[in-house]
Order: structure tokens, then sequence, then C-alpha cells
């Protein structure tokens, strides 16, 4: 796959550096070099739409990607408008352990958490 001017464009999504070194620890655990964080917005959840978290190796035509101190953080066209702006946070304490995304333009979400609109 070429990589095209598209595929390089950057996105509005932040990873704080929390969520960065987790990342980073997991990748080292997997012993590859060649994952990126995906972030993506599907249809689905008892809101609409929920979010997806995962490595991928893939870069898709109009990905836009950012890298963080060597964590590249990649978002399809389609989910780019409704991730603008949002921070990708961890959290490792007693009361809670996971990947937290502050969306400011999620207007409300379902009482578990795990969907928007």
């Amino acid at each position: 796959m070429t990589v095209t001017q598209e595929t390089t464009a950057a996105h509005g999504v932040e990873l704080s550096a929390e969520a960065a070194e987790k990342v980073r620890s997991l990748l080292q655990q997997e012993g590859r070099d060649d994952l990126r964080l995906r972030v993506a917005v599907q249809p689905g959840g008892c809101s609409g739409l929920i979010y997806q978290l995962y490595f991928d190796e893939r870069t898709l035509d109009g990905d836009a990607i950012r890298d963080f101190d060597g964590v590249e953080v990649v978002v399809d066209k389609m989910s780019v408008p409704y991730l603008g702006g949002s921070t990708i946070d961890f959290s490792d304490t007693i009361e809670k352990q996971g990947f937290t995304i502050d969306n400011p333009n999620a207007a409300g979400s379902c009482a578990c958490g795990d969907s928007f609109h």
C-alpha cells in the first residue's frame, strides 16, 4: 500500500503521558515494533456509537496519524470528526484500571459509559 499525503494528515486526538507509557509497555510485551494504536468510532451501544481502541499493523487510505514520542495513534477518516479534541488517558488505581476517552464531541453517554451520541 502506498502512503499518500492524505494518509499522513494529523488528527486532533491527544494521548496523555500515562496512556503513552502504557501503550509503550504493551507494545514491548507484544515484542513488535510495527503496531500502532488505532482509535475508531463504530455504530453500536445503547447510545448509538462506541469507541474501539486496538493495536493495528495496517495503515489505510485516509488515516490520520500522530506520533507521541514513538507511539503512533491512528484515526480513520470517518472517525476523525467524532474524535477531534478527545484525550486518551490511562488510569491504574484501586478504583479503576484501563484506558479512558474524554470526548468533548459526545452529547451524552449511556449509564455504563461504553457508548455515546
